[in-house]
C-alpha cells in the first residue's frame, strides 16, 4: 500500500505540491467511514469549505456522573451503515431496486475504529449485524435492530430526520457500551446511497472471490433479503449496485453474517489501495466528484476532528490498521418467544481481555501460562509475505521442534508484523509457540479457533529457519488467468 506517514504522495516530476493540496489530502481521508473509508486530495478546495457541507447530528452524550472512561484517553468512533431511502434521487433507487420506501431504515454495517492514546496501532473492530445483545429499554435483540429503534421512536415524537438518524445512532452507541464498556467518544455515519454515490466516483474497485456469487446462491435458496450480487470467480472491478452488493451479501456464503465482516474488511483495504493510486488523487474530476458524494452522504457528531482522524485513516493505506471482530461463538438458532432466529452468539467472558488489547494492556492469563509441552500443541501457519512456501517451511521447522500441524494456507492480505494468535484458553498454548518464533508478537483473538502463526514481512519467523532475502524465492501473486495479481496482493475471499 501507499505512504507510510501523514505526508501526501509524491508529486510527479516537475509539479510542485502546495500546502493546499496537502491539507485537501488529509481533509478527504477523513471523511468517509463503514462500508467504505475514503480518501484523497483536492487541491482548489479548502479543508474549510469542505467540513462546512458535512452535516452534523446530535452530539455524543458525556459519562454519567461517578462514571468513568475506561480506556482514558484513547479514541473510540463509531463507524455505521445507513440504508435509508431518504435523499435518494429517482435514478438511484431504481439502479439498486430498493423501491419507494423512504421510511425505512437499517444499520447492518457497525465498526468502532479504537485510536490509542500513545499513539500505536489503531484497531478497526467488527460488530457482526446478527450478534445478540442488550439493548437499552428495548430488552434482548440484534444489535443492528438498535438504529432502528432509537430512529422510529424520534420520528413518533415529531423529530426531522436528522434528528431520528441521531437517535439511531445514539442508542447504538449505548449498546456497544452496554455490551463492551467502550466509552464512544465519536460517531460517522455514512449512507446507503453515499456509498454507492462514492463507489462510482472512485472509478471502481479492484477485487477477487474465490467462487462465482449471483442469485443462485444468493436469493433462490434463501428467498428474500438478498444483495443482489452477480459476479464472476476470480478478479472483477465494482462500483455501484456491485461494490454494495459485495459488501452486503451473506447469504449464500459459508459463514453468513462473519463473512460479510470479512467480505467488508476486505473491501475497505481495496477501496484505500483505489483511492491513494495517483489515477485518483490527481485526476480533479474524480476528486471534485468523491468530493460532492462524501460531503453530501456523511453524519458525524459535532466535536469530530477531521483532519485528526484523517492522520487515523492513513494507518489503514500503510497497513498498520488491525481489523478484528468482536468475540463470538459463531452463528446458531435460538427461540425467543417460540420463533426461530439466527443470531450470532457474543462470547462476553472473552469480551474483557479482548477490550484490554485493543491497546496492548497485558493479558494475565497468558502472562503468569507456564509454555506447554510442543506435542499437546496444534497449529495453524499463514503466510502473510510475498515469499513464496514461506508458511510449509515454517511448519515444518515447527513440526521437527514437536508441535502437530493442522493447517498451511496463505493470509487473504499481507501482514508485516509477525503474530502467534490464540483464542482466550489457550494461553499455555501460544506461550510455546510464541518461543518457538522469537519476537513474534502475541495476540488473543476470538477470530482463531487454535494457535495461529502469521507469518510477516518483519522475518521473525520460527528459531533456526534461514532468512531468504525479501523476495528470494518469491513467485508473483497470480490472478485467475495466471498472470500479475491485480488485487495488490489483498488475494481472493469467499
Amino acid at each position: 500500500m501507499a505512504w507510510e506517514s501523514t505526508d501526501p504522495p509524491p508529486a510527479l516530476p516537475g509539479v510542485p505540491v502546495r500546502h493546499g493540496v496537502r491539507v485537501g489530502i488529509r481533509a478527504l481521508f477523513a471523511s468517509l467511514s463503514l462500508l467504505v473509508l475514503v480518501g484523497s486530495g483536492i487541491a482548489w478546495v479548502s479543508f474549510k469549505n469542505f467540513t462546512a457541507h458535512v452535516p452534523h447530528g446530535l452530539s455524543v452524550p458525556a459519562l454519567s456522573a461517578g462514571e468513568t472512561d475506561p480506556d482514558g484517553s484513547a479514541q473510540n468512533i463509531l463507524l455505521i451503515g445507513n440504508d435509508t431511502r431518504a435523499g435518494a434521487t429517482r435514478a438511484e433507487l431504481k439502479a439498486l431496486h430498493t423501491g419507494q420506501d423512504k421510511s425505512t431504515v437499517n444499520a447492518d454495517t457497525m465498526m468502532v475504529l479504537h485510536v490509542p492514546a500513545d499513539g500505536t496501532h489503531p484497531t478497526l473492530v467488527s460488530f457482526p449485524r446478527d450478534s445478540w445483545v442488550a439493548i437499552p429499554g428495548h430488552g434482548r435483540g440484534k444489535i443492528n435492530s438498535a438504529y432502528p429503534d432509537g430512529y422510529m421512536a424520534a420520528m413518533a415524537a415529531g423529530r426531522t430526520e436528522r434528528q431520528a438518524q441521531s437517535a439511531g445512532i445514539l442508542l447504538t452507541i449505548r449498546t456497544i457500551h452496554a455490551l463492551t464498556g467502550l466509552f464512544i467518544d465519536h460517531y460517522m455515519q455514512v449512507s446507503l446511497f453515499g456509498f454507492y454515490r462514492i463507489s462510482e466516483a472512485i472509478g471502481g474497485v479492484t477485487v477477487c472471490l474465490k467462487h462465482a456469487q449471483n442469485a443462485s446462491t444468493d436469493r433462490d435458496k434463501f428467498g428474500s433479503g438478498y444483495s443482489g450480487i452477480d459476479l464472476p470467480k476470480g478478479v472483477s472491478v465494482i462500483k455501484g449496485v456491485q461494490a454494495l452488493a459485495f459488501v452486503r451479501q451473506r447469504h449464500g456464503l459459508p459463514h453468513g453474517d462473519l463473512d460479510r465482516i470479512k467480505r467488508q474488511q476486505y473491501f475497505l483495504k481495496a477501496a484505500f489501495q483505489q483511492i491513494t493510486s495517483a489515477g485518483t488523487v490527481l485526476n480533479p474530476f474524480k476528486l471534485r466528484d468523491l468530493l460532492r458524494a462524501v460531503s453530501s452522504s456523511l453524519l458525524v457528531d459535532p466535536g469530530l476532528d477531521l483532519l485528526s482522524l484523517a492522520r487515523q485513516f492513513e494507518s489503514l493505506t500503510a497497513g498498520r490498521i488491525r481489523f478484528v471482530t468482536v468475540p463470538n461463538n459463531g452463528a446458531q438458532l435460538i427461540y425467543p418467544d417460540g420463533v426461530e432466529t439466527s443470531i450470532v452468539a457474543v462470547d462476553r467472558a472473552a469480551m474483557p481481555s479482548f477490550i484490554a488489547s485493543l491497546d496492548g494492556a497485558g493479558n494475565p492469563a497468558y502472562d503468569g501460562a507456564h509454555p506447554a509441552a510442543p506435542a499437546s500443541v496444534t497449529v495453524d501457519v499463514l503466510n502473510g509475505t510475498d515469499v513464496a512456501r514461506l508458511a510449509a517451511r515454517n511448519a515444518f521447522a515447527l513440526q521437527r521442534l514437536g508441535f502437530r500441524i493442522n493447517t498451511v494456507d496463505s493470509t487473504t492480505s499481507p501482514a508485516q508484523t509477525s503474530l502467534v494468535e490464540y483464542p482466550a484458553g489457550r494461553e499455555a498454548q501460544a506461550k510455546a509457540v510464541a518461543a518457538a518464533v522469537p519476537h513474534a508478537e502475541p495476540v488473543i483473538t476470538p477470530d482463531v479457533s487454535r494457535v495461529t502463526v502469521v507469518l510477516g514481512a518483519d522475518g521473525h519467523w520460527v528459531q533456526g529457519l534461514a532468512q531468504p532475502s525479501p523476495r528470494s524465492g518469491a513467485a508473483a501473486p497470480s490472478g485467475p488467468g495466471g498472470g500479475t495479481d491485480s488485487t495488490g496482493g489483498l488475494g481472493c475471499v469467499d
